[in-house]
């Protein structure tokens, strides 16, 4: 990839700059002419979970990290961010926002799968905190359901979470048929859903700016042995942990996100040069974790001359602590101390197009990287 600017950041070669339109249509999908998948009993929809209040936050990262006690700094340190974005000593009126929106976006689907189908019930497990995949998995047995299509709401396949979700689900279906999706990054309508919250954003920074403002999109970081091959993919893996022999497609199915938004704000005049990519919320296990982080990023943007970023995570669907206190909070704050200007692009949260999106993968219209068809 071009890097003309020396930024620690990749980019894609510029292309011809299209037009401005006055009136922005951002570019429509045609129908994939696939054969939809034989309707499951259910779907499953997995996410990573969250606390539901402050005292939780040693049991929840101890699940996080499979068991491995953590510093009391470190979960002073995470009790702070939470409380900082909302979480209490005492639970809330509503679910904190992770599990609020996931659990919104199975009710979403759930309306969309029986709009005009058969009835299909959509259910949701968190791995690391309630309602735990196993709990989940149980009720739906416990509801007759022996086939169903588990999703997981990161779009990107990734070793850290895709595999360990895929092993949390396997524990739990004995006897069950799960059709596993191990991916699903590059789905144009999620890419339709991005760039339809970006664009108003981006347009208003340019405004306030005066000149056009760079898009820096993000996903989380993992490990640099989660992505690496041979001996050096268990260099401070869980015990067991078998030796990979082909690389992990995590970072490659990101960044290929964010090509199909960008791709879809061309029309509005947004070229290759505008947008970056970086990695954000390194954790503090041992190892180096894969970059370019937003922390080298902004300040690269800064030495640049520019005077402002966009922010858009491609990585997550919904509001929680890695967008709300690392992006809104802390990223904000550094960029504030340099001297830039920083915009987040909304969450997608309770997006339709997003539903739409998860739809097409549950009904086989996208067709999305299936990793095991299995009688578990």
């Amino acid at each position: 990839m071009s890097d003309e600017s020396n930024l620690p950041v990749e980019q894609v070669e510029e292309k011809p700059m299209q037009q401005e339109s006055e009136t922005p249509v951002l570019m429509e999908e045609p129908v994939l002419e696939t054969e939809p998948d034989q309707p499951h009993d259910a779907v499953l929809l997995l996410a990573h979970g969250t606390p539901d209040v402050l005292g939780e936050m040693a049991e929840y990262l101890s699940k996080v990290t499979g068991g491995r006690a953590l510093p009391r700094e470190v979960v002073e340190e995470l009790q702070h961010r939470y409380a900082e974005i909302g979480l209490k000593a005492t639970p809330g009126e509503e679910a904190p926002p992770l599990t609020k929106w996931t659990l919104t976006q199975g009710f979403l689907l759930e309306q969309a799968l029986n709009y005009t189908g058969p009835n299909t019930k959509v259910y949701v497990g968190m791995r690391n905190w309630h309602p735990y995949i196993a709990d989940t998995v149980a009720q739906m047995r416990a509801d007759g359901v022996k086939r169903f299509k588990a999703v997981c709401l990161a779009p990107q396949n990734s070793r850290t979470s895709v595999g360990l979700y895929r092993s949390a689900v396997k524990a739990a279906a004995s006897g069950m048929e799960m059709t596993f999706v191990a991916g699903w990054a590059e789905n144009p309508t999620l890419a339709r859903a991005f760039a339809d919250r970006l664009w108003p954003v981006w347009a208003e920074a340019c405004a306030i700016a005066g000149r056009r403002v760079p898009v820096l999109f993000t996903a989380h970081s993992v490990p640099c042995r989660t992505i690496s091959t041979g001996a050096a993919s268990v260099i401070g893996a869980r015990p067991g942990t078998p030796e990979q022999e082909s690389p992990d497609p995590y970072p490659v199915e990101a960044k290929a996100t964010a090509v199909q938004v960008a791709e879809r704000l061309r029309v509005v005049g947004l070229t290759d040069k505008d947008w970056y990519f970086a990695f954000q919320s390194q954790g503090i296990s041992g190892g180096p974790w894969i970059g370019p982080t937003v922390e080298d990023t902004l300040n690269a943007l800064k030495a640049q001359g520019e005077v402002g970023v966009v922010m858009q995570p491609v990585g997550f669907l919904c509001d929680h602590v890695e967008i709300l206190y690392d992006i809104d909070i802390a990223f904000r704050e550094m960029a504030r101390e340099i001297g830039l200007l920083l915009w987040r692009a909304e969450s997608l949260n309770a997006s339709p197009l997003l539903v739409q999106a998860l739809e097409e993968v549950v009904s086989g219209e996208y067709p999305a990287t299936v990793d095991e068809v299995v009688t578990v």
